[in-house]
Protein backbone atom coordinates (compact mmCIF):
# COMPACT_ATOMS: atom_id res chain seq x y z
CA UNK A 1 0.00 0.00 0.00
CA UNK A 2 2.69 2.22 1.46
CA UNK A 3 5.97 2.69 1.89
CA UNK A 4 7.43 1.87 5.24
CA UNK A 5 7.39 5.81 6.26
CA UNK A 6 4.33 6.91 4.60
CA UNK A 7 1.06 7.46 5.59
CA UNK A 8 -1.68 4.76 5.29
CA UNK A 9 -4.73 7.44 4.48
CA UNK A 10 -8.01 6.09 6.38
CA UNK A 11 -9.92 9.23 5.93
CA UNK A 12 -10.34 9.41 2.33
CA UNK A 13 -11.72 6.99 -0.39
CA UNK A 14 -14.00 4.22 -0.28
CA UNK A 15 -15.05 2.94 3.78
CA UNK A 16 -15.90 -0.27 2.78
CA UNK A 17 -12.10 -0.76 1.17
CA UNK A 18 -10.50 0.88 4.78
CA UNK A 19 -12.83 -1.35 6.29
CA UNK A 20 -11.76 -4.14 4.17
CA UNK A 21 -7.77 -2.73 4.63
CA UNK A 22 -8.06 -2.88 8.49
CA UNK A 23 -10.32 -5.84 9.43
CA UNK A 24 -8.75 -9.03 7.21
CA UNK A 25 -5.37 -9.07 9.01
CA UNK A 26 -7.00 -8.59 12.50
CA UNK A 27 -9.49 -11.21 11.61
CA UNK A 28 -6.13 -13.26 11.53
CA UNK A 29 -4.95 -12.42 14.27
CA UNK A 30 -8.31 -13.09 16.14
CA UNK A 31 -8.13 -16.93 14.41
CA UNK A 32 -4.37 -17.28 15.54
CA UNK A 33 -5.83 -15.99 19.03
CA UNK A 34 -7.99 -18.51 19.25
CA UNK A 35 -6.17 -21.24 17.99
CA UNK A 36 -3.83 -21.30 20.92
CA UNK A 37 -6.59 -21.01 23.26
CA UNK A 38 -8.44 -23.98 21.47
CA UNK A 39 -5.08 -25.60 22.16
CA UNK A 40 -4.45 -25.26 25.63
CA UNK A 41 -8.20 -26.75 26.41
CA UNK A 42 -7.53 -29.48 23.69
CA UNK A 43 -4.30 -30.46 25.88
CA UNK A 44 -5.65 -29.94 29.15
CA UNK A 45 -8.70 -32.08 27.96
CA UNK A 46 -5.99 -35.16 27.63
CA UNK A 47 -5.32 -34.35 31.45
CA UNK A 48 -8.83 -34.52 32.84
CA UNK A 49 -11.68 -32.07 33.65
CA UNK A 50 -10.40 -30.66 36.27
CA UNK A 51 -7.03 -29.08 34.73
CA UNK A 52 -9.71 -28.12 32.05
CA UNK A 53 -11.23 -25.65 35.29
CA UNK A 54 -7.75 -25.23 35.99
CA UNK A 55 -6.94 -23.73 32.92
CA UNK A 56 -10.13 -21.95 32.17
CA UNK A 57 -9.71 -20.06 35.38
CA UNK A 58 -6.18 -19.12 35.73
CA UNK A 59 -7.13 -17.45 31.72
CA UNK A 60 -9.30 -15.57 33.71
CA UNK A 61 -6.97 -14.45 35.72
CA UNK A 62 -4.53 -13.98 33.74
CA UNK A 63 -6.41 -11.82 31.63
CA UNK A 64 -7.09 -10.03 34.79
CA UNK A 65 -3.38 -8.86 35.37
CA UNK A 66 -2.95 -8.34 31.67
CA UNK A 67 -5.57 -5.57 31.95
CA UNK A 68 -3.32 -2.42 32.30
CA UNK A 69 -1.43 -3.24 29.08
CA UNK A 70 -5.13 -3.97 27.42
CA UNK A 71 -6.01 -0.10 28.81
CA UNK A 72 -3.25 1.28 28.17
CA UNK A 73 -3.36 0.43 24.47
CA UNK A 74 -7.29 1.52 24.41
CA UNK A 75 -5.56 4.64 24.81
CA UNK A 76 -2.90 4.87 22.60
CA UNK A 77 -4.93 3.61 19.59
CA UNK A 78 -7.13 6.51 20.63
CA UNK A 79 -4.62 9.17 20.58
CA UNK A 80 -2.09 7.90 18.33
CA UNK A 81 -5.14 7.71 15.44
CA UNK A 82 -6.30 10.88 15.93
CA UNK A 83 -2.91 12.13 15.99
CA UNK A 84 -2.01 10.22 12.44
CA UNK A 85 -5.60 11.26 11.24
CA UNK A 86 -4.80 14.66 11.65
CA UNK A 87 -1.27 14.70 10.08
CA UNK A 88 0.94 14.90 13.60
CA UNK A 89 3.19 11.98 13.38
CA UNK A 90 5.60 13.32 15.76
CA UNK A 91 2.99 13.38 18.81
CA UNK A 92 1.90 10.01 17.38
CA UNK A 93 5.81 9.33 17.57
CA UNK A 94 6.11 10.84 21.56
CA UNK A 95 2.74 9.28 22.82
CA UNK A 96 3.92 5.36 21.38
CA UNK A 97 7.05 6.18 23.70
CA UNK A 98 4.97 6.86 26.82
CA UNK A 99 2.96 3.56 26.20
CA UNK A 100 5.84 1.60 26.29
CA UNK A 101 7.54 3.27 29.32
CA UNK A 102 3.76 3.29 31.14
CA UNK A 103 3.28 -0.29 29.96
CA UNK A 104 6.01 -1.81 31.19
CA UNK A 105 6.04 -0.01 34.41
CA UNK A 106 2.68 -1.44 34.92
CA UNK A 107 3.73 -5.18 34.01
CA UNK A 108 6.66 -4.73 36.88
CA UNK A 109 4.29 -3.24 39.49
CA UNK A 110 2.00 -6.32 38.49
CA UNK A 111 4.26 -9.06 38.70
CA UNK A 112 5.52 -8.19 42.13
CA UNK A 113 1.77 -7.79 43.52
CA UNK A 114 1.48 -10.96 41.55
CA UNK A 115 4.42 -12.90 43.84
CA UNK A 116 3.42 -11.30 46.71
CA UNK A 117 -0.33 -11.75 47.02
CA UNK A 118 -0.02 -15.36 44.87
CA UNK A 119 -1.96 -17.49 47.70
CA UNK A 120 -4.86 -14.96 47.97
CA UNK A 121 -5.48 -14.94 44.37
CA UNK A 122 -5.39 -18.07 43.73
CA UNK A 123 -7.75 -18.64 46.89
CA UNK A 124 -10.48 -17.31 44.57
CA UNK A 125 -11.63 -19.81 43.27
CA UNK A 126 -12.16 -22.42 45.95
CA UNK A 127 -10.17 -24.91 44.82
CA UNK A 128 -8.37 -27.15 47.49
CA UNK A 129 -5.64 -29.81 47.66
CA UNK A 130 -3.57 -30.99 44.72
CA UNK A 131 -6.15 -28.51 42.54
CA UNK A 132 -4.69 -25.56 43.85
CA UNK A 133 -1.00 -26.51 43.60
CA UNK A 134 -1.73 -26.71 40.09
CA UNK A 135 -3.31 -23.39 39.57
CA UNK A 136 -0.60 -21.87 41.84
CA UNK A 137 1.96 -23.30 39.50
CA UNK A 138 -0.24 -22.01 35.91
CA UNK A 139 -0.68 -18.48 38.15
CA UNK A 140 3.08 -18.16 38.98
CA UNK A 141 4.19 -18.88 35.54
CA UNK A 142 1.98 -16.97 33.45
CA UNK A 143 2.67 -13.72 36.50
CA UNK A 144 6.99 -14.15 35.34
CA UNK A 145 6.00 -13.70 31.72
CA UNK A 146 3.48 -10.45 32.12
CA UNK A 147 6.88 -8.32 31.04
CA UNK A 148 6.80 -9.90 27.42
CA UNK A 149 2.98 -10.21 27.25
CA UNK A 150 2.63 -6.39 28.04
CA UNK A 151 5.48 -5.22 25.19
CA UNK A 152 3.85 -7.32 22.45
CA UNK A 153 0.55 -5.84 23.14
CA UNK A 154 1.51 -2.42 22.88
CA UNK A 155 3.96 -3.19 20.13
CA UNK A 156 0.37 -4.38 18.27
CA UNK A 157 -1.84 -0.88 19.16
CA UNK A 158 0.97 0.99 17.84
CA UNK A 159 0.77 -0.41 14.94
CA UNK A 160 -2.72 -0.83 14.44
CA UNK A 161 -3.26 3.02 15.10
CA UNK A 162 -0.64 3.53 12.50
CA UNK A 163 -2.87 0.94 9.96
CA UNK A 164 0.16 -0.99 9.81
CA UNK A 165 -2.07 -4.32 10.46
CA UNK A 166 -0.13 -6.24 8.45
CA UNK A 167 3.10 -5.70 10.65
CA UNK A 168 0.72 -6.93 13.50
CA UNK A 169 -0.03 -10.20 12.11
CA UNK A 170 2.90 -10.96 11.40
CA UNK A 171 4.03 -11.09 15.01
CA UNK A 172 1.08 -12.60 16.06
CA UNK A 173 1.78 -15.60 13.83
CA UNK A 174 4.81 -16.49 14.77
CA UNK A 175 3.84 -15.97 18.19
CA UNK A 176 0.70 -18.31 17.78
CA UNK A 177 2.59 -20.93 15.91
CA UNK A 178 5.40 -21.12 18.69
CA UNK A 179 2.78 -21.41 21.18
CA UNK A 180 0.82 -24.26 19.73
CA UNK A 181 3.85 -26.21 18.69
CA UNK A 182 5.07 -25.87 22.42
CA UNK A 183 1.91 -26.84 24.02
CA UNK A 184 2.24 -30.39 22.64
CA UNK A 185 6.05 -30.74 23.15
CA UNK A 186 6.71 -29.64 26.49
CA UNK A 187 2.75 -31.03 27.84
CA UNK A 188 3.32 -34.84 26.09
CA UNK A 189 7.46 -34.52 25.41
CA UNK A 190 9.30 -35.56 21.81
CA UNK A 191 11.74 -37.97 21.44
CA UNK A 192 13.12 -38.38 24.36
CA UNK A 193 11.88 -35.23 26.35
CA UNK A 194 9.36 -37.11 28.53
CA UNK A 195 7.21 -34.15 28.89
CA UNK A 196 6.31 -31.85 32.01
CA UNK A 197 2.31 -32.45 31.93
CA UNK A 198 -0.06 -29.90 32.78
CA UNK A 199 3.09 -27.03 33.58
CA UNK A 200 3.83 -27.09 29.60
CA UNK A 201 0.58 -25.70 28.85
CA UNK A 202 1.70 -21.91 30.94
CA UNK A 203 5.52 -22.41 29.71
CA UNK A 204 4.78 -22.73 26.18
CA UNK A 205 3.12 -19.40 26.79
CA UNK A 206 5.62 -17.64 28.58
CA UNK A 207 8.32 -18.34 25.88
CA UNK A 208 5.75 -17.45 22.69
CA UNK A 209 5.78 -14.07 24.38
CA UNK A 210 9.24 -13.89 25.06
CA UNK A 211 9.81 -14.41 21.24
CA UNK A 212 7.10 -12.22 20.31
CA UNK A 213 8.77 -9.43 22.17
CA UNK A 214 11.85 -9.87 19.62
CA UNK A 215 9.67 -9.97 16.86
CA UNK A 216 7.92 -7.10 17.75
CA UNK A 217 11.38 -5.01 18.07
CA UNK A 218 12.63 -6.14 15.05
CA UNK A 219 9.65 -5.08 13.08
CA UNK A 220 9.39 -1.62 14.91
CA UNK A 221 12.94 -0.69 14.14
CA UNK A 222 11.49 -1.61 10.26
CA UNK A 223 8.62 0.40 10.97
CA UNK A 224 7.67 4.17 10.36
CA UNK A 225 7.98 3.94 14.31
CA UNK A 226 11.82 3.22 14.31
CA UNK A 227 12.34 6.75 15.73
CA UNK A 228 10.66 5.85 18.78
CA UNK A 229 14.08 4.22 19.83
CA UNK A 230 16.59 7.19 19.02
CA UNK A 231 14.65 10.25 21.15
CA UNK A 232 14.50 10.67 25.00
CA UNK A 233 13.20 8.13 27.00
CA UNK A 234 12.22 10.13 29.60
CA UNK A 235 8.43 10.45 31.09
CA UNK A 236 6.35 13.43 29.60
CA UNK A 237 3.86 13.41 32.58
CA UNK A 238 1.28 15.31 30.14
CA UNK A 239 0.73 12.67 27.97
CA UNK A 240 0.85 10.18 30.74
CA UNK A 241 -1.68 11.73 32.48
CA UNK A 242 -4.16 11.98 29.10
CA UNK A 243 -3.28 8.09 28.49
CA UNK A 244 -4.28 7.53 32.10
CA UNK A 245 -7.85 9.18 31.88
CA UNK A 246 -8.59 7.35 28.46
CA UNK A 247 -7.04 4.23 29.94
CA UNK A 248 -8.70 4.18 33.09
CA UNK A 249 -12.70 3.46 31.50
CA UNK A 250 -11.29 0.75 29.27
CA UNK A 251 -9.30 -1.00 32.35
CA UNK A 252 -12.42 -0.91 34.79
CA UNK A 253 -14.27 -2.64 31.55
CA UNK A 254 -11.69 -5.63 31.67
CA UNK A 255 -11.39 -5.49 35.27
CA UNK A 256 -15.28 -6.10 35.98
CA UNK A 257 -15.24 -8.77 32.89
CA UNK A 258 -12.71 -10.77 34.57
CA UNK A 259 -13.80 -10.32 37.76
CA UNK A 260 -17.49 -11.20 36.44
CA UNK A 261 -16.10 -14.36 35.08
CA UNK A 262 -14.73 -15.25 37.83
CA UNK A 263 -17.87 -14.67 39.86
CA UNK A 264 -19.50 -17.03 37.69
CA UNK A 265 -17.51 -19.57 38.56
CA UNK A 266 -17.75 -19.37 42.09
CA UNK A 267 -21.29 -19.28 41.30
CA UNK A 268 -21.33 -22.67 39.52
CA UNK A 269 -18.49 -24.03 41.85
CA UNK A 270 -21.43 -23.62 44.77
CA UNK A 271 -23.50 -26.58 42.68
CA UNK A 272 -21.94 -29.24 44.42
CA UNK A 273 -21.72 -32.15 42.61
CA UNK A 274 -21.91 -31.00 39.68
CA UNK A 275 -19.57 -27.64 40.10
CA UNK A 276 -16.43 -28.90 38.35
CA UNK A 277 -18.59 -30.47 35.40
CA UNK A 278 -20.03 -26.72 35.21
CA UNK A 279 -16.68 -25.19 35.39
CA UNK A 280 -15.48 -27.18 32.67
CA UNK A 281 -18.20 -26.50 30.42
CA UNK A 282 -18.34 -22.77 31.19
CA UNK A 283 -14.44 -23.10 30.16
CA UNK A 284 -15.40 -24.95 27.02
CA UNK A 285 -17.79 -23.22 26.16
CA UNK A 286 -16.09 -19.73 26.16
CA UNK A 287 -13.50 -21.13 24.07
CA UNK A 288 -15.60 -22.68 21.60
CA UNK A 289 -18.01 -19.45 21.46
CA UNK A 290 -14.62 -17.36 20.89
CA UNK A 291 -14.41 -18.25 16.74
CA UNK A 292 -17.56 -16.08 16.85
CA UNK A 293 -15.94 -13.54 18.70
CA UNK A 294 -13.14 -13.41 15.65
CA UNK A 295 -14.88 -11.05 13.39
CA UNK A 296 -16.61 -9.18 15.99
CA UNK A 297 -13.13 -8.24 17.55
CA UNK A 298 -11.61 -7.52 14.52
CA UNK A 299 -14.63 -5.54 13.79
CA UNK A 300 -13.95 -3.26 17.46
CA UNK A 301 -10.12 -3.25 16.50
CA UNK A 302 -10.76 -1.77 13.16
CA UNK A 303 -13.23 0.14 14.06
CA UNK A 304 -11.40 2.27 17.08
CA UNK A 305 -9.28 2.62 14.69
CA UNK A 306 -10.93 4.52 11.56
CA UNK A 307 -12.93 6.36 14.14
CA UNK A 308 -10.16 8.20 15.72
CA UNK A 309 -8.74 8.78 12.15
CA UNK A 310 -11.38 9.77 10.86
CA UNK A 311 -12.29 12.45 13.60
CA UNK A 312 -9.00 13.67 13.71
CA UNK A 313 -9.08 14.35 10.15
CA UNK A 314 -12.13 16.43 11.17
CA UNK A 315 -14.50 14.25 9.68
CA UNK A 316 -17.10 13.06 12.74
CA UNK A 317 -19.96 12.08 9.92
CA UNK A 318 -17.73 9.86 7.90
CA UNK A 319 -17.05 8.33 11.37
CA UNK A 320 -20.41 7.69 12.47
CA UNK A 321 -20.93 6.17 8.74
CA UNK A 322 -18.28 3.35 9.22
CA UNK A 323 -19.46 2.46 12.64
CA UNK A 324 -22.79 1.43 11.25
CA UNK A 325 -21.86 0.10 8.35
CA UNK A 326 -19.23 -2.05 10.50
CA UNK A 327 -22.04 -3.12 13.53
CA UNK A 328 -24.30 -4.07 11.10
CA UNK A 329 -22.25 -6.17 9.09
CA UNK A 330 -21.00 -7.89 12.06
CA UNK A 331 -24.17 -8.92 13.12
CA UNK A 332 -25.10 -10.46 9.48
CA UNK A 333 -21.62 -12.29 9.78
CA UNK A 334 -22.17 -13.66 13.77
CA UNK A 335 -25.96 -14.76 12.54
CA UNK A 336 -24.73 -16.47 10.11
CA UNK A 337 -21.82 -18.47 12.01
CA UNK A 338 -23.92 -18.93 15.51
CA UNK A 339 -26.93 -20.87 13.46
CA UNK A 340 -24.27 -24.04 12.81
CA UNK A 341 -22.96 -23.88 16.35
CA UNK A 342 -26.58 -23.78 17.54
CA UNK A 343 -27.44 -26.74 15.39
CA UNK A 344 -24.11 -29.14 15.50
CA UNK A 345 -23.29 -27.86 18.93
CA UNK A 346 -22.89 -31.63 20.18
CA UNK A 347 -20.24 -31.94 17.34
CA UNK A 348 -18.21 -29.76 18.08
CA UNK A 349 -18.26 -29.34 21.51
CA UNK A 350 -17.38 -33.04 21.47
CA UNK A 351 -13.63 -31.76 19.65
CA UNK A 352 -12.59 -30.08 23.32
CA UNK A 353 -15.00 -32.04 25.88
CA UNK A 354 -13.76 -35.73 25.95
CA UNK A 355 -16.17 -36.95 29.54
CA UNK A 356 -19.88 -37.69 29.26
CA UNK A 357 -21.17 -35.28 31.69
CA UNK A 358 -19.25 -31.93 30.60
CA UNK A 359 -19.83 -32.82 26.93
CA UNK A 360 -23.84 -32.53 27.70
CA UNK A 361 -22.98 -29.27 29.39
CA UNK A 362 -21.15 -27.35 26.90
CA UNK A 363 -23.74 -28.32 24.43
CA UNK A 364 -26.19 -26.64 26.36
CA UNK A 365 -24.01 -23.24 27.05
CA UNK A 366 -23.59 -23.26 23.43
CA UNK A 367 -27.40 -23.75 22.58
CA UNK A 368 -28.71 -20.91 25.23
CA UNK A 369 -25.52 -18.69 24.86
CA UNK A 370 -26.09 -18.75 20.69
CA UNK A 371 -29.25 -16.33 20.67
CA UNK A 372 -27.65 -13.39 22.38
CA UNK A 373 -24.89 -13.30 19.63
CA UNK A 374 -26.46 -10.54 17.37
CA UNK A 375 -26.31 -7.65 20.64
CA UNK A 376 -23.16 -9.02 21.44
CA UNK A 377 -21.61 -7.80 18.20
CA UNK A 378 -23.45 -4.56 18.41
CA UNK A 379 -22.42 -4.03 21.62
CA UNK A 380 -18.52 -5.34 20.99
CA UNK A 381 -18.31 -2.93 17.84
CA UNK A 382 -19.80 0.02 18.71
CA UNK A 383 -17.81 0.06 21.93
CA UNK A 384 -15.06 -0.20 19.28
CA UNK A 385 -16.14 3.27 17.85
CA UNK A 386 -16.99 5.02 21.11
CA UNK A 387 -13.18 3.65 22.49
CA UNK A 388 -11.37 4.91 19.36
CA UNK A 389 -12.86 7.99 19.75
CA UNK A 390 -12.13 8.50 23.13
CA UNK A 391 -15.54 7.91 24.66
CA UNK A 392 -14.12 5.09 26.79
CA UNK A 393 -16.57 6.11 29.85
CA UNK A 394 -19.46 5.61 27.66
CA UNK A 395 -18.63 2.10 26.82
CA UNK A 396 -17.63 1.66 30.58
CA UNK A 397 -21.05 3.17 31.79
CA UNK A 398 -22.81 0.41 29.65
CA UNK A 399 -20.73 -2.90 30.10
CA UNK A 400 -19.84 -2.70 33.37
CA UNK A 401 -23.30 -2.28 34.30
CA UNK A 402 -25.32 -4.44 32.11
CA UNK A 403 -22.73 -6.76 34.20
CA UNK A 404 -22.91 -6.06 37.40
CA UNK A 405 -26.30 -4.46 37.64
CA UNK A 406 -28.13 -7.88 35.37
CA UNK A 407 -25.95 -10.83 34.73
CA UNK A 408 -24.27 -11.53 37.96
CA UNK A 409 -27.23 -10.90 40.53
CA UNK A 410 -29.31 -12.77 37.89
CA UNK A 411 -27.02 -15.79 37.63
CA UNK A 412 -26.97 -16.40 41.25
CA UNK A 413 -30.52 -16.32 41.71
CA UNK A 414 -31.13 -18.66 38.52
CA UNK A 415 -28.25 -21.10 39.74
CA UNK A 416 -29.09 -21.35 43.70
CA UNK A 417 -31.91 -19.94 45.24
CA UNK A 418 -34.55 -20.92 42.25
CA UNK A 419 -32.71 -24.15 41.63
CA UNK A 420 -32.02 -23.85 37.45
CA UNK A 421 -28.24 -24.72 37.94
CA UNK A 422 -25.73 -23.92 35.55
CA UNK A 423 -28.60 -23.17 32.76
CA UNK A 424 -29.51 -20.76 34.74
CA UNK A 425 -26.04 -19.23 34.75
CA UNK A 426 -26.13 -19.14 30.74
CA UNK A 427 -29.81 -17.76 31.11
CA UNK A 428 -28.71 -14.97 32.45
CA UNK A 429 -25.98 -14.32 30.38
CA UNK A 430 -28.21 -13.94 27.22
CA UNK A 431 -30.55 -11.61 29.29
CA UNK A 432 -27.59 -9.12 30.25
CA UNK A 433 -25.93 -8.87 26.49
CA UNK A 434 -29.67 -8.08 25.09
CA UNK A 435 -29.81 -5.14 27.22
CA UNK A 436 -25.80 -4.20 26.98
CA UNK A 437 -26.47 -4.31 22.70
CA UNK A 438 -29.55 -1.44 23.33
CA UNK A 439 -27.84 0.77 26.19
CA UNK A 440 -24.39 0.60 23.44
CA UNK A 441 -26.76 1.46 20.71
CA UNK A 442 -28.01 4.23 22.59
CA UNK A 443 -25.12 6.19 23.35
CA UNK A 444 -23.40 5.87 20.02
CA UNK A 445 -26.51 7.62 18.48
CA UNK A 446 -25.97 10.01 20.72
CA UNK A 447 -22.98 10.96 19.15
CA UNK A 448 -21.73 12.25 22.39
CA UNK A 449 -18.26 10.45 21.50
CA UNK A 450 -17.84 13.34 18.44
CA UNK A 451 -17.02 15.37 21.10
CA UNK A 452 -14.62 13.88 23.47
CA UNK A 453 -11.28 15.70 23.03
CA UNK A 454 -7.88 13.48 23.59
Amino acid sequence: MTEQNQVIDLTTGSIWKNIWHMSWPMLFVMFFNFLVGLTDIYVAGFLGPEIQAIVGFVGQLFFFIIIAANAVSIGTVAMLSRAVGAGRYEDAIAVARQSFIFGIACAIALTVSGIILQDQIISLAGFSGNNRQIALDFFMIFVFSLAPNYFVIISNSVFRAGGEVKFMLIAMFFVSVINIALNFILVFGIFSFRGLGYRGIALSTAAAMTAGTVICLILLRHSRWKNIFSGAWHISADLVRKLFFLSWPAALIQISWNAGNIFLYNILSRLYEVNITAMAALTNGLRIEAVIYLPVFALNMAASVLTGQNLGAGEPDRAEKTGWKMSLSGVAFVTFMAIPIFIWAETISSAVAKEHHVLSETVNYLRITMISEPFMALSVILAGCLMGAGDTKGAMFVIVGALWVIRLPLAYVLAVPAGYGASGVWIAMVISMFFQGLAMIARFRSGRWKRVAT
